[in-house]
Protein backbone atom coordinates (compact mmCIF):
# COMPACT_ATOMS: atom_id res chain seq x y z
CA UNK A 1 0.00 0.00 0.00
CA UNK A 2 1.30 3.45 -0.90
CA UNK A 3 0.74 6.83 0.63
CA UNK A 4 -0.02 8.36 -2.77
CA UNK A 5 -3.54 9.86 -3.00
CA UNK A 6 -6.04 8.01 -5.14
CA UNK A 7 -8.59 9.80 -7.28
CA UNK A 8 -11.11 9.83 -4.41
CA UNK A 9 -8.63 11.20 -1.83
CA UNK A 10 -7.90 14.93 -1.72
CA UNK A 11 -4.34 16.04 -2.32
CA UNK A 12 -2.80 18.79 -0.21
CA UNK A 13 -4.01 21.44 -2.67
CA UNK A 14 -7.56 20.11 -2.85
CA UNK A 15 -9.68 21.04 0.18
CA UNK A 16 -11.99 18.40 1.60
CA UNK A 17 -15.70 19.09 1.49
CA UNK A 18 -15.82 19.75 5.25
CA UNK A 19 -12.99 22.31 5.00
CA UNK A 20 -13.86 24.49 2.02
CA UNK A 21 -12.28 27.66 3.38
CA UNK A 22 -9.15 26.44 5.17
CA UNK A 23 -6.71 28.03 2.73
CA UNK A 24 -8.77 31.23 2.64
CA UNK A 25 -8.86 31.64 6.42
CA UNK A 26 -5.16 30.78 6.53
CA UNK A 27 -4.37 33.48 3.99
CA UNK A 28 -6.46 36.03 5.90
CA UNK A 29 -4.77 35.21 9.21
CA UNK A 30 -1.29 35.25 7.66
CA UNK A 31 -1.97 38.66 6.12
CA UNK A 32 -3.08 40.07 9.50
CA UNK A 33 -0.11 38.60 11.40
CA UNK A 34 2.22 39.93 8.68
CA UNK A 35 0.84 43.46 9.22
CA UNK A 36 -0.86 43.49 5.80
CA UNK A 37 -3.99 44.70 7.57
CA UNK A 38 -5.75 46.31 4.59
CA UNK A 39 -6.07 42.86 3.00
CA UNK A 40 -8.08 41.66 6.00
CA UNK A 41 -10.55 44.49 6.67
CA UNK A 42 -13.25 42.96 4.47
CA UNK A 43 -12.98 39.79 6.57
CA UNK A 44 -13.57 41.34 9.99
CA UNK A 45 -16.92 40.51 11.58
CA UNK A 46 -18.90 43.58 12.69
CA UNK A 47 -18.68 42.42 16.32
CA UNK A 48 -15.05 41.23 16.20
CA UNK A 49 -13.16 41.10 19.48
CA UNK A 50 -9.37 41.44 19.55
CA UNK A 51 -7.92 40.39 22.89
CA UNK A 52 -4.39 41.69 23.47
CA UNK A 53 -3.47 39.46 26.40
CA UNK A 54 -2.05 41.44 29.31
CA UNK A 55 -3.02 44.75 27.68
CA UNK A 56 -6.52 45.49 26.44
CA UNK A 57 -9.45 44.25 24.42
CA UNK A 58 -10.65 45.99 21.27
CA UNK A 59 -14.30 45.50 20.37
CA UNK A 60 -15.94 46.13 17.01
CA UNK A 61 -14.84 46.25 13.40
CA UNK A 62 -14.20 50.01 13.30
CA UNK A 63 -12.12 49.96 16.49
CA UNK A 64 -10.00 47.07 15.18
CA UNK A 65 -9.45 48.86 11.86
CA UNK A 66 -8.43 52.00 13.75
CA UNK A 67 -5.94 50.00 15.86
CA UNK A 68 -4.53 48.35 12.73
CA UNK A 69 -4.12 51.70 11.00
CA UNK A 70 -2.32 53.02 14.08
CA UNK A 71 0.05 50.04 14.08
CA UNK A 72 0.70 50.46 10.36
CA UNK A 73 1.51 54.14 10.93
CA UNK A 74 3.92 53.23 13.75
CA UNK A 75 5.64 50.70 11.47
CA UNK A 76 5.90 53.07 8.51
CA UNK A 77 9.53 53.44 7.51
CA UNK A 78 10.53 50.38 9.53
CA UNK A 79 11.56 47.05 8.10
CA UNK A 80 10.22 43.76 9.36
CA UNK A 81 11.86 40.38 9.01
CA UNK A 82 10.09 37.30 10.31
CA UNK A 83 12.64 34.79 11.54
CA UNK A 84 9.83 32.41 12.48
CA UNK A 85 6.33 32.18 11.01
CA UNK A 86 4.49 28.93 11.71
CA UNK A 87 0.82 28.54 10.83
CA UNK A 88 -1.62 25.87 11.94
CA UNK A 89 -5.04 26.01 10.26
CA UNK A 90 -8.25 24.14 10.95
CA UNK A 91 -11.82 24.38 9.74
CA UNK A 92 -12.67 27.59 11.61
CA UNK A 93 -9.50 28.60 13.43
CA UNK A 94 -5.90 29.52 12.62
CA UNK A 95 -2.93 29.94 14.96
CA UNK A 96 0.29 31.71 13.99
CA UNK A 97 3.51 31.54 16.01
CA UNK A 98 5.91 34.24 14.85
CA UNK A 99 9.12 36.01 15.72
CA UNK A 100 9.57 39.38 14.05
CA UNK A 101 12.67 41.54 13.93
CA UNK A 102 11.75 45.20 13.52
CA UNK A 103 14.29 47.85 12.50
CA UNK A 104 13.13 51.46 12.72
CA UNK A 105 14.45 54.28 10.49
CA UNK A 106 17.08 55.16 13.15
CA UNK A 107 18.44 51.60 13.13
CA UNK A 108 16.93 50.64 16.49
CA UNK A 109 16.05 46.93 16.54
CA UNK A 110 13.35 45.18 18.51
CA UNK A 111 12.47 41.50 18.39
CA UNK A 112 8.98 40.32 19.27
CA UNK A 113 7.70 36.77 19.71
CA UNK A 114 3.97 36.50 19.18
CA UNK A 115 1.14 34.05 18.88
CA UNK A 116 -2.13 35.05 17.24
CA UNK A 117 -5.17 32.80 17.43
CA UNK A 118 -7.96 33.56 14.96
CA UNK A 119 -11.51 32.26 15.22
CA UNK A 120 -13.72 32.53 12.15
CA UNK A 121 -17.45 32.53 11.50
CA UNK A 122 -17.97 30.54 8.32
CA UNK A 123 -21.74 30.85 8.09
CA UNK A 124 -21.66 31.67 4.39
CA UNK A 125 -19.17 31.80 1.54
CA UNK A 126 -17.51 34.75 3.30
CA UNK A 127 -15.10 33.90 6.12
CA UNK A 128 -15.18 36.53 8.88
CA UNK A 129 -12.80 36.81 11.82
CA UNK A 130 -14.90 36.84 15.00
CA UNK A 131 -12.10 36.78 17.59
CA UNK A 132 -8.35 37.35 17.62
CA UNK A 133 -6.35 36.51 20.72
CA UNK A 134 -2.80 37.89 20.61
CA UNK A 135 0.11 37.13 22.90
CA UNK A 136 3.32 39.13 22.45
CA UNK A 137 6.64 39.26 24.30
CA UNK A 138 9.57 41.51 23.47
CA UNK A 139 12.84 39.57 23.29
CA UNK A 140 16.37 40.89 23.58
CA UNK A 141 17.74 41.92 20.21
Amino acid sequence: MTDQPTSDQPTSDQPTSDQPTTSTIQQIAEAFSSHRFNETFAHLAPDIRWVLVGESTIDGRNAVIEACEGTAAELAGSTTEFTRFVTVAGKDAVAIDAVGRYTDPDGQISVVASCDIYQFDNDSDHAAISTITSYAVELSA
